[in-house]
């Protein structure tokens, strides 16, 4: 399977770096052509300017800045996301993608008032993140992240799919054991993905 890792964190030394080159090693061993994204080193631009938003529904005049982005998603038969959270969201850059990217006439389109996906070529998701804050601060929150990952983008993929949810939470208090753990539980589940 052709899988799509979309990777957002600046810091190439980072421990979000680390879990980007172990989940695309990891889907490499179990067999996967792995198209890594990592926006930063890409120097993807997250801005939705003014030209955009005034073309945002003509498709196909909608893609022409970010044709690229919008063809490596269209050939993923899978997902995956690694990134950190941020005051309970994704970095801008990683918002941005999906402003940018998903558009209208690539993951959706509205027929007769009413969204249709268009991402069902999509047979896996699974998402890879990092919290500075522990599970219950996270739950008190909302924890929209997890939302996002397990309703709205599964349910522009397949929402009858199950989706593969690994969160390293409270960071701000990890140890090299906790890292360590949580790297081999990547490993062994994007091998499995």
């Amino acid at each position: 399977m052709r899988v799509l890792v979309l990777h957002s964190h600046p810091v190439e030394a980072s421990y979000g770096a680390a879990l980007y080159r172990q989940t695309l090693e990891s889907l490499a061993t179990a067999g996967h052509t792995v198209d890594g994204c990592d926006l930063y080193a890409e120097s993807f631009d997250p801005v939705l300017s003014r030209g955009d938003r005034l073309v945002y529904h003509e498709y196909p005049k909608n893609i022409a800045l970010v044709k690229p982005y919008v063809d490596r998603l269209k050939q993923a038969e899978g997902l995956v996301i690694v990134t950190p959270v941020w005051n309970f969201g994704f970095p801008a850059i990683l918002k941005g993608y999906f402003d940018r990217v998903w558009l209208p006439g690539v993951s959706f389109e509205l027929v007769d008032g009413q969204v249709q996906s268009r991402l069902r070529h999509i047979q896996k998701l699974a998402a890879v993140l990092t919290y500075g804050a522990t599970p219950f601060r996270a739950f008190v929150a909302g924890n929209p992240p997890k939302k996002i990952v397990k309703r709205v983008l599964r349910a522009q993929i397949n929402p009858l799919r199950p989706v593969t949810f690994l969160a390293h939470y409270d960071m701000n208090n990890c140890t090299a054991e906790t890292c360590a753990a949580f790297l081999g539980k990547v490993k062994t589940a994007m091998e499995r993905f």
